[in-house]
C-alpha cells in the first residue's frame, strides 16, 4: 500500500505562485506514475498533472498548461507541482494520486492512491 501526504496549499493572490508537496510511503516500488487532481466547490475532479516515476514522462491538463511544472525528487519520493501565474480559477482542493504498473494518464480511474488534498485559494 502506498501512502500519500500533500503539503503547500495556502492563500495567494492572483498572479503569484504556490509550490505544492506530495510525499509518498509505503511500498513506494510500486509506483508507476504520481498525478495532481483538483476539484473546485461544486464542480467534478480534474486533471492537472502526471509524471511517471522516472521523471521520463509528463502530462498537463488544457488549463495549467505553460503555467504549471511537475516534477519529481527520487530520493525524497516527492512529488512537486510548482504553480505559477494563479489565477482565482485555480482555486480547489488539490489531490496527490498515484499508480501501479505500468499505467498512467489523465483518468481518475488509472489512480489507485490517493491523499486527502490540500487547498489552495487563489484571491482576485
Amino acid at each position: 500500500q502506498v501512502q500519500l501526504v500533500e503539503s503547500g496549499g495556502g492563500l495567494v493572490q492572483a498572479g503569484g505562485s504556490l509550490r505544492l508537496s506530495c510525499a509518498a510511503s509505503g511500498r513506494t516500488f510500486s509506483i508507476y506514475s504520481m498525478g495532481w487532481f483538483r476539484q473546485a466547490s461544486g464542480k467534478e475532479r480534474e486533471f492537472v498533472a502526471a509524471i511517471t516515476w522516472s521523471g521520463s514522462g509528463t502530462l498537463y491538463g488544457d488549463s495549467v498548461k505553460g503555467r504549471h511544472t511537475i516534477s519529481i525528487d527520487n530520493a525524497k519520493n516527492t512529488v512537486y507541482l510548482q504553480m505559477n501565474s494563479l489565477k482565482p480559477e485555480d482555486t480547489a482542493v488539490y489531490y496527490c494520486a498515484a499508480t501501479a504498473g505500468a499505467n498512467w494518464g489523465t483518468r481518475e480511474n488509472l489512480y489507485n492512491s490517493w491523499g486527502q488534498g490540500t487547498q489552495v485559494t487563489v484571491s482576485s
